[in-house]
């Protein structure tokens, strides 16, 4: 079969915002839709509500992480042409914020209050994609929507599932100690991170690594198994199956006590690099 047409969902953040943009304009041609999360859709409390909740479960420890990782680059976000002349990155994929690449190339976009509402549903058999691949996407697709896909769908997880299922995997991966980190690609499935594993490479960071680089880094590494992947079903006009495993507990975003026992540790959820990271998200194209 040709190329699989992709119906793609992300939430544009440092973690996958460099990956993502590259896949976008390497695959331009093959992308029938960008669906984009709204972070601060009222279904999911706002921003305030989602901050509070955050605060109740994981205390101040949490907010520079929150910060650097989502804050910072969507607040940066309106600033790209500026940061893009003072930098002189130009046009480049990579230091374009999604929204204005996809539409220098022609590719429509989305905005997601509701992943599986009736306005994505339109979307959907408007551009009768035969994949869906979600990438760093802060929402549940429930059967009916992966169905719109011919072929189903894909989820990027920056774990070594089954184990650290949920939003925050380099967190629990980082406490667990070295060797834990990895990339997966699986089947979407209805319960978060539970789909037949498709693909999966463990990946050895540098020691000192934070939480947020090594989701950018996973992320920016798991291109490469996506890209073998999609090579895969080209060939066989079809999705793998896939290897099923036990579910394993869900993990959450971090409370006091794990917060507190990674400082004692000297593991850090940020740094001063990734915040400069951050900063310069639209700044550069490396």
């Amino acid at each position: 079969m040709a190329q699989p047409r992709i119906a793609l969902f992300v939430l544009e953040a440092l973690p996958n915002a460099r990956a993502v943009r590259r896949l976008v304009a390497d695959l331009r041609a093959d992308i029938a839709l960008v669906g984009l999360s709204n972070a601060e859709r009222p279904s999911s409390g706002g921003l305030t509500g989602q901050i509070r909740r955050h605060l109740a479960r994981s205390g101040p420890g949490i907010l520079p992480y929150l910060a650097v990782n989502f804050g910072l680059p969507d607040l940066l976000r309106p600033l790209a042409p500026l940061t893009q002349a003072a930098s002189r990155s130009g046009d480049a994929p990579e230091a374009t914020p999604l929204r204005t690449l996809c539409r220098r190339l022609g590719v429509p976009t989305l905005t997601v209050d509701d992943v599986n509402g009736p306005d994505v549903a339109r979307a959907l058999r408007d551009a009768a994609p035969d994949l869906i691949l979600t990438y760093h996407f802060d929402q549940i697709l429930k059967p009916e929507t992966i169905g719109l896909a011919r072929l189903g769908g894909i989820n990027g997880h920056p774990g070594l599932l089954p184990r650290h299922r949920g939003p925050v995997p380099t967190i629990h991966a980082l406490a667990d100690g070295p060797g834990q980190f990895g990339m997966t690609l699986h089947r979407l499935a209805a319960a978060i991170d539970t789909g037949a594993i498709l693909a999966q490479e463990a990946l050895a960071l540098p020691e000192g690594t934070t939480a947020t680089r090594a989701s950018v880094a996973l992320h920016a590494h798991g291109r490469g198994m996506l890209d073998r992947l999609l090579e895969d079903v080209t060939r066989s006009g079809t999705l793998p199956e896939g290897r099923s495993e036990p579910v394993l507990p869900y993990c959450p975003f971090p409370d006091r006590a794990m917060l507190a026992a990674l400082r004692r540790r000297g593991l850090r959820l940020t740094d001063g690099q990734d915040l400069r990271d951050a900063l310069s998200l639209s700044a550069r194209a490396s």
